[in-house]
């Protein structure tokens, strides 16, 4: 039930986060390797003021772990807290912030960035296929829990005084028992790319705010296009490349999130249809549970509640969001 609720939260969360990060200002951080080494290690004990936690990418794989302590961790379209240090892969040109973000002193963290380049098997080698599964699941975003982040804190504080080829080996010897955990999640549903905000961000914004605005109503997709000064078909194959997902699927998301709101506040599953731009209760229906996995019923039976109270926990976020 707890992973259910966290999972639906995602969603909820999710359309909103679009319209947050599509207003941040992303920055490419160029790394470059450890003298004598193909790859950076960087170890953090700083006072938490010397750092910059810059939303940022760059083409380099991260493993990044918090040895104690809070924060926020924010990854692609994910953002949440962890409270007792953290492990996560990051992949190649996926958009995140520095982990020390809205942190506390002392905050400790080791970190990897390789490339991909760097780890190149033959197709053949039946042992290298978890870790190339490894780094293809990185794309979302991985968060691996406190029993493998105990066991991989001891090889990681190794690799930072070792040297050569031995501290290779340890790269490769923490990606393999990585790619054999399967205590983990991944934090992001689809993978963003960096260029969502680096390119069309305010043809991006005008879309959203459009549909922030008009979502109760009836729109009109060439009403939309010709707000873009794009055609029809231009428009939609714009929408579906920036955002990985179709003009009508990030509506029908962000009805059905809004639906989800004014369900956490006791309104009617038929009120919460009408005011959410449904003019039919059984598509609103078919819907809601196309993208909650659970009836409108079963949702105000089980997690309502829950919901108004993670309110005012994400209040920051949403406000900024847009809610």
């Amino acid at each position: 039930m707890v992973n259910e609720y966290l999972n639906y939260i995602n969603i909820i969360i999710i359309l909103g986060e679009y319209i947050y990060i599509n207003s941040m200002k992303v920055t490419f951080e160029r790394v470059i390797p450890d003298e004598k080494s193909s790859f950076r290690t960087i170890h953090n004990n700083s006072p938490i003021s010397e750092f910059k936690w810059e939303y940022h990418y760059h083409p380099e794989i991260e493993l990044v772990c918090v040895i104690s302590g809070s924060g926020t961790r924010h990854v692609g379209y994910h953002k949440s807290n962890y409270t007792n240090g953290d492990l996560v892969l990051i992949g190649s040109n996926i958009p995140h912030s520095g982990f020390g973000l809205n942190s506390i002193d002392p905050h400790e963290e080791i970190v990897l960035q390789f490339k991909e380049e760097i780890l190149q098997f033959p197709q053949q080698e039946v042992e290298a296929r978890s870790i190339k599964n490894l780094l293809e699941l990185s794309k979302y975003g991985i968060h691996f829990h406190h029993k493998i982040k105990k066991a991989m804190l001891p090889r990681l504080k190794l690799m930072l005084e070792s040297e050569g080829y031995k501290r290779y080996l340890l790269l490769l010897e923490i990606l393999f028992e990585l790619s054999k955990c399967t205590d983990y999640e991944l934090l992001n549903k689809e993978i963003m790319p960096y260029t969502i905000i680096s390119k069309n961000k305010t043809r991006l914004e005008n879309i959203f705010t459009f549909v922030e605005h008009n979502y109760d109503k009836e729109i009109n997709i060439e009403e939309v296009a010709k707000l873009a000064n794009l055609t029809l078909p231009a428009f939609c194959n714009f929408f579906k490349k920036a955002t990985q997902i179709t003009f009508t699927e990030f509506v029908n998301r962000y009805r059905i999130n809004k639906a989800c709101l004014l369900m956490a506040q006791d309104k009617s599953i038929s009120e919460c249809s009408y005011s959410c731009g449904f003019n039919n209760v059984t598509y609103f229906n078919r819907m809601f549970k196309k993208y909650t996995e659970k009836t409108p019923s079963e949702f105000m039976k089980n997690f309502a509640p829950k919901v108004n109270v993670d309110l005012k926990v994400e209040n920051e976020v949403k406000i900024k969001a847009g809610f």
